[in-house]
């Protein structure tokens, strides 16, 4: 049977999907902030050879008319010309043995990339149904799920209910592609696939949605499982963050379900009890290590207590801040693209970097090349592209959501289900945005590219 280029870039922009989460493996350092990223190596294959057919059949599909595509480029412009704008400065930046110019460069490779995913999946998923492509795309998140979610219950009863005799089977998973385990002994945080809890929380808020969602289409007993496992998985990752944007995502999707109609009102009551259910026979099993882990998650949500005995957390607040003091002299066009830390060199509060080791070690030594993160989308974008690029993105977000909800009230079946877990999906990034600063969200440039191809088969361009 003859494979056509086709079959070759979706099956690898499929794998793609299937290896969002793991990213615990050595890299390819070329890559930059990708490096780590399973996902990117198929992708970027998945790209190639997309790129090839395209060049063949002279054809590809981009949303020039779409208003979503006019304010991602309407954005990726003033990002170009906000740097063009402050070229006397980047040009005398440097810290870190990189340049300002070469900052911009490596920052705007970033973004392209994060871009090639988004064509990459409008142009797939234009070639398919919105139930098909639905079907398929949630299909192989459940796959890559279901392994996260058995490695993952392995580290809780490893490190959290002490199943010692584990160890040795973890470690097998260290010959499994872009994989190398990773115990976190010291606080019993679990991150399954990830290279450490955070990045695991990200990919739980990018998945939660679209195991949500079966809920609503499965008739199945095991359809509350995804849902019961993305909750559980996320408590155990010991990310506040991941616990407050999957909890509120959880109820956005149950508030939808139950202003929609009767029917799924008997759903949410089933839902909760399960959800009771399975909660008892935890207390059951183990009631004890439950308790004290609720208790430290109670615990690390203490603002107070975070803010002055918590070093990670110093830092991030103190760079969060710092960044707006740059917004503060710099409101209307920002200091450029890629450019805030080489201007918050000066700038950071004495309460931040007063006996942390991070700073000392890392953020402000300059043997070492990484940069410091900027730990909050919105705080960069004032601070790089002032008031104008940060009012793009926002809107272009709210616009977003906005959508979304509209479609739910115009679609039906497997379309209205689509829509909701973009909803779902969308409020998770936005939220996740105010503590992390990268564009690197698979998950949003695919839930993007899914609405807008939604969009174009429906032809409503709201």
């Amino acid at each position: 049977m003859k494979i056509s280029l086709k079959q070759i870039y979706i099956f690898f922009f499929l794998l793609g999907i299937f290896f969002i989460p793991f990213n615990s493996y050595q890299g390819i350092s070329f890559l930059g902030e990708y490096s780590k990223d399973g996902a990117v190596v198929f992708f970027l294959l998945s790209f190639f050879f997309f790129l090839i057919d395209a060049a063949i059949k002279k054809v590809i599909s981009i949303p020039y008319r779409n208003l979503f595509f006019q304010f991602l480029t309407l954005l990726l412009l003033w990002l170009i010309l906000s740097t063009l704008l402050n070229i006397p400065s980047v040009l005398e930046n440097y810290i870190k043995q990189t340049s300002g110019i070469n900052r911009f460069i490596r920052q705007l490779f970033s973004l392209s990339i994060a871009l090639f995913l988004f064509i990459m999946m409008y142009n797939i998923a234009i070639k398919f149904s919105t139930e098909k492509i639905f079907l398929l795309v949630r299909k192989t998140l459940l796959y890559s799920f279901i392994f996260v979610a058995f490695y993952g219950f392995i580290e809780i009863l490893f490190l959290v209910f002490h199943f010692n005799s584990l160890k040795g089977f973890i470690e097998i998973f260290d010959y499994f592609p872009f994989l190398e385990s990773n115990l976190d002994m010291k606080h019993g945080r679990i991150s399954s696939v990830s290279y450490e809890p955070p990045f695991l929380a990200i990919y739980l808020i990018t998945t939660a949605g679209w195991m949500f969602s079966y809920i609503i289409t499965s008739k199945s007993v095991l359809r509350y499982l995804p849902t019961f496992v993305v909750i559980i998985l996320t408590f155990f990752s010991g990310s506040r963050t991941a616990l407050i944007v999957v909890l509120l995502q959880f109820v956005v999707f149950l508030s939808v379900l139950f202003s929609l109609q009767k029917k799924y009102r008997e759903i949410l009551k089933k839902l909760l009890l399960v959800l009771s259910a399975i909660a008892l026979v935890l207390l059951m099993f183990n009631g004890k290590s439950v308790i004290n882990s609720i208790d430290k998650k109670v615990e690390s949500l203490n603002f107070k207590k975070n803010l002055t005995e918590n070093v990670s957390n110093r830092t991030r607040f103190g760079i969060q801040y710092t960044s707006l003091l740059i917004f503060i002299e710099n409101p209307i066009i920002g200091v450029g693209f890629g450019q805030q830390s080489f201007h918050a060199r000066d700038k950071y509060p004495e309460w931040a970097t007063n006996k942390n080791y991070e700073f000392e070690l890392w953020y402000l030594n300059d043997s070492i090349k990484s940069f410091p993160p900027g730990y909050n989308m919105y705080t960069r974008l004032l601070a790089e592209t002032g008031i104008i690029g940060f009012f793009i993105f926002v809107l272009f977000l709210i616009l977003l959501v906005y959508q979304s909800k509209k479609l739910i009230k115009h679609q039906d079946g497997i379309k209205k289900t689509l829509s909701i877990v973009l909803l779902v999906s969308f409020i998770g990034f936005i939220i996740n945005w105010m503590q992390i600063d990268s564009f690197r969200i698979y998950g949003f440039w695919i839930c993007l590219a899914l609405l807008i191809s939604q969009l174009q088969q429906r032809q409503l361009y709201e």
